[in-house]
């Protein structure tokens, strides 16, 4: 299997595991949720999506 060098240069190979992401309807921006017991932990104040998270339906 292939790697994405360099190693160690702080960028994330792969998407985020135990995240996910929901749109918030009021403010039109994203909120990431915890997977395992569904707390809400952070707003993406820039606009846009979190990268590497996977998205709630």
């Amino acid at each position: 299997m292939a790697t994405n060098p360099p190693s160690g240069d702080g960028h994330r190979n792969g998407a985020v595991k135990g995240r996910s992401q929901v749109l918030n309807p009021k403010t039109g921006l994203y909120t990431k949720r915890n997977t395992e017991n569904g707390q809400f932990m952070d707003v993406k104040t820039t606009g846009g999506k979190f990268k590497g998270v996977r998205k709630e339906k």
